[in-house]
């Protein structure tokens, strides 16, 4: 296996023309051909003969959701399947989105966000082949402020990673159902490794962020959570795995060998927590107990609630970041039907 990074240029590339989405199943339903692989992983045998092309992949800096890719890059869940490059490591959602409109990845582990906003806006072509998690981000406030609710955040600075990331998207969808208008907070970006500290020196009020930055801020004694986004929106799905359309159509048997890793990936998390923790370290750098916290947080889940993902489009339409006339005919472009393992909750 093969182990690349790719240096993100951040900038917003416009794609003139999208390119043709073809999701191609090579028979047979994607859920069984899915189990087949994982069986044959168990076994010792590679579960699918992909093509000879890497995958380039990408995923956002220190983001425990991402755990899933970590853990098979580290087990070796895609040694004999699939030749794997970490082609890029992020710290936006909409940074990768740019990655895929330049051609210089193949497949993400990705907030829903900002792949909805890139794939309605046409910047870029990517199709969902699997739900990464679910929850996992928090509203955070200074330890010492007396901020008590989502009320006492009017004339707050807030900062989110990005416009049209799942954070922004979540931090709106409160404030608005508490009836504090946009209008009455400064909401400002700024990457999640710089959050900490400009809460510390007090140049921001709070911010929101994935895990595991809300746990360290608290481990630190910065920060505290004043909402997580269980509480925000129970349930709501957070992170994908997307793949480029071109790619998906040319190399779908690459893509079905990854998205199989990551359903036993997945699975391996919630089996083998203490494993899972020690790969999470290793990759982030935090203490085992941050960790702990910022995964118990989390829904590692692979199961995607299709009318969560609808809830995003509308509401992102709503706010002005995409313009989609019809929420359905969107979403049959966008999710890989035969691919994606869907929730049966309501």
């Amino acid at each position: 296996m093969r182990i690349f990074f790719w240096v993100a240029v951040v900038g917003l590339l416009l794609v003139g023309q999208g390119l043709a989405c073809s999701i191609c199943d090579g028979g047979g339903g994607w859920l069984a051909s899915a189990v087949k692989s994982e069986d044959s992983a168990h076994s010792g045998r590679a579960a699918v003969k992909a093509g000879a092309h890497p995958v380039r992949i990408a995923y956002l800096q220190n983001d425990i959701h991402h755990l899933a890719l970590w853990v098979a890059l580290d087990q070796g869940f895609l040694r004999n399947g699939v030749d794997v490059e970490v082609a890029g490591i992020f710290r936006a959602g909409p940074e990768i989105m740019t990655a895929f409109a330049a051609g210089a990845v193949d497949m993400a582990y990705v907030g829903m966000a900002p792949t909805v906003t890139a794939v309605a806006n046409q910047t870029a072509q990517v199709v969902v082949v699997s739900q990464a998690n679910s929850v996992g981000s928090a509203l955070v406030v200074a330890v010492e402020a007396a901020i008590q609710g989502v009320g006492g955040l009017v004339g707050k600075t807030l900062a989110i990673p990005g416009h049209a990331t799942v954070q922004d998207f979540l931090l709106k969808k409160t404030l608005q159902e508490n009836g504090v208008a946009l209008s009455q907070v400064n909401i400002m970006v700024l990457k999640p490794p710089e959050m900490i500290g400009a809460l510390r020196t007090g140049q921001i009020d709070g911010f929101i962020a994935w895990e595991p930055y809300p746990s360290q801020a608290a481990a630190l004694k910065v920060g505290r959570n004043l909402l997580t986004s269980r509480e925000m929106w129970p349930d709501h799905p957070c992170c994908a795995v997307v793949a480029g359309s071109r790619f998906l159509a040319d190399h779908p048997e690459s893509v079905r060998t990854v998205v199989a890793a990551h359903l036993r990936a997945t699975d391996y998390i919630v089996q083998h927590p203490d494993q899972a923790v020690a790969i999470g370290v290793k990759n982030t750098g935090l203490d085992a107990e941050t960790v702990r916290r910022a995964m118990q947080t989390v829904d590692f889940n692979y199961r995607l609630n299709l009318k969560s993902v609808k809830t995003y489009v509308q509401f992102l339409s709503d706010l002005g970041y995409i313009r989609v006339a019809d929420a359905d005919a969107f979403m049959g472009g966008f999710i890989g039907r035969d691919w994606v393992v869907e929730s049966n909750r309501p």
